[in-house]
């Protein structure tokens, strides 16, 4: 077989099916130990680490190179799986004359051109209501916050009053927030009128994320988006979860990777992982809208 005929076979679809499907389950584990955080980070310290580390996962150079690395997979994954439907579908163009998948498959197996194209369209949405918003375009605004600060007044009475002023979040220290002598660039704190740089903010990603699932979250017209975000999630969640109850343990044995010992253990492991992984993400926009 040629090296042209080879990449145009099912076989190399289901190796790069494969590969691309457990390089995104690690993924999906890195994503969701950050996300935790909105679970177990709290208050204005958990605001910090939650907005210092989308941060981290849209500068860091070694970061960057993963995510092109992620985006590269999920494309090639979606369009690897609709391929390989289209092909299985030429080659059995007419049905058996009986046939009971049930007995053979699971209902999973049966489904995952469907599973894959919800888990696709959740992704899209996923990407749109956050991820898009915090890397192009300036609709969330840098992180600030209040602090009381004390002021001297008099140089022989030494009295003390105390005000409560805002200031930016910053990699260089707390900068007062004030419209009259500071203005912002992208994540810079410049001051008004030159090209002078107080220092870098963080975006507030944070708050953006618990406003989006929130009971408050309401269109003009009353429609409660925040609900119906929160059950989209869920929703999505379920559905990875099927997907992975299957493509998890089939792609080991796209790769050949069958052992009489070993096989069972990792079906137990991708059943568990696709149980826990997309639970634990469900459990996040439930808990910030019970809470909210």
């Amino acid at each position: 077989m040629s090296n042209s005929a080879f990449i145009k076979s099912s076989i190399a679809k289901k190796y790069w099916m494969a590969l691309t499907g457990l390089f995104l389950c690690l993924f999906l584990v890195g994503h969701l130990l950050g996300n935790l955080q909105l679970i177990f980070s709290t208050g204005e310290e958990g605001r910090r680490v939650f907005n210092e580390y989308a941060y981290f996962m849209t500068h860091n150079p070694a970061i960057k190179v993963l995510s092109y690395l992620t985006y590269f997979s999920i494309l090639f994954h979606a369009i690897d799986g609709i391929a390989l439907f289209v092909q299985n579908k030429k080659a059995r163009p007419v049905a058996y004359a009986y046939s009971k998948p049930s007995a053979n498959s699971s209902i999973p197996s049966r489904y995952m051109a469907l599973l894959g194209t919800l888990v696709l369209v959740f992704i899209a949405t996923h990407m749109s209501n956050f991820w898009w918003k915090m890397k192009y375009t300036e609709e969330i605004p840098l992180h600030s916050y209040f602090a009381k600060t004390d002021k001297d007044f008099g140089d022989t009475t030494y009295a003390k009053v105390f005000e409560t002023k805002e200031f930016y979040y910053s990699q260089t220290g707390p900068i007062p927030k004030d419209t009259a002598a500071t203005t912002v660039k992208g994540l810079d704190i410049m001051v008004k009128g030159t090209n002078l740089k107080y220092g870098s903010g963080f975006k507030d990603l944070h708050t953006v994320v618990l406003q989006y699932f929130s009971k408050q979250n309401k269109s003009e017209s009353g429609i409660p988006v925040g609900l119906l975000g929160t059950i989209f999630y869920v929703f999505s969640m379920a559905v990875l979860s099927f997907h992975l109850w299957h493509g998890f343990a089939s792609a080991f044995q796209s790769l050949g990777l069958n052992h009489p010992t070993y096989t069972p253990l990792i079906k137990t492991f991708g059943r568990a992982f696709s149980v826990v992984v997309p639970g634990l993400f469900a459990i996040i926009p439930v808990f910030l809208y019970l809470i909210s």
